[in-house]
């Protein structure tokens, strides 16, 4: 019965590794959940399922490591409300910037500071703020498309911001699911807001 249940487990990981967004995450997962069903076809001499799974594994490791050395290459484009790339944008992602942003207000009108991040000529992320006084951004949207949420973008944000004169971002909105990501890019929390110093 244990037997049959570490089985299980194995293939549960794999399964859901196929629902993450995020190729990392799914490497990851698939990963773990393949070497399980590689012991557990071992244990049940079942060989040619512990050899596919093996295969697997390595096939995951493999990508895992060429990710690993592949630096991502980003590059900002300056926008304005009335950019209909960036109308184009905010519509297409609406739904997913809800999700992790619940309540936010994406009237572009309301607006003056529009940056597209770009990887390899793909819009990769959206930044929406607006300039509260010399030097201050109020920012009001920070997104990453699912598959490039590691962190990168933004650490590439703030070093292009703060080039640019920005020396204080303060941020506003909700942060529920939204938590690590300001933890990790050192914002600090005062109040019912986080402050970024740059």
């Amino acid at each position: 019965m244990l037997i049959e249940l570490f089985g299980y487990l194995g293939s549960t990981l794999v399964l859901v590794s196929m629902l993450m967004t995020s190729v990392v995450k799914l490497r990851i997962i698939n990963t773990i959940g393949s070497v399980i069903f590689t012991i557990y076809a071992l244990i049940i001499k079942s060989y040619p399922t512990a050899f596919m799974n093996f295969c697997l594994v390595l096939i995951n490791l493999r990508f895992l490591w060429k990710m690993s050395k592949t630096e991502k290459v980003y590059e900002i484009v300056e926008s304005d409300r009335n950019d209909t790339l960036l109308k184009y944008l905010v519509d297409h992602y609406r739904e997913d910037i809800e999700k992790f942003f619940p309540g936010i207000d994406l009237d572009l009108d309301k607006i003056d500071r529009a940056y597209v991040v770009l990887c390899q000529g793909k819009p990769v992320g959206l930044t929406l703020g607006n300039m509260e006084e010399e030097g201050v951004l109020d920012l009001k949207l920070d997104y990453s498309i699912p598959e490039y949420r590691d962190f990168s973008i933004g650490s590439f944000l703030f070093d292009y911001l703060g080039k640019k004169g920005i020396r204080k971002v303060v941020y506003k909105g909700p942060d529920e699911k939204h938590t690590a990501y300001l933890n990790k890019q050192n914002f600090v929390k005062n109040g019912d807001h986080y402050i970024k110093e740059l």
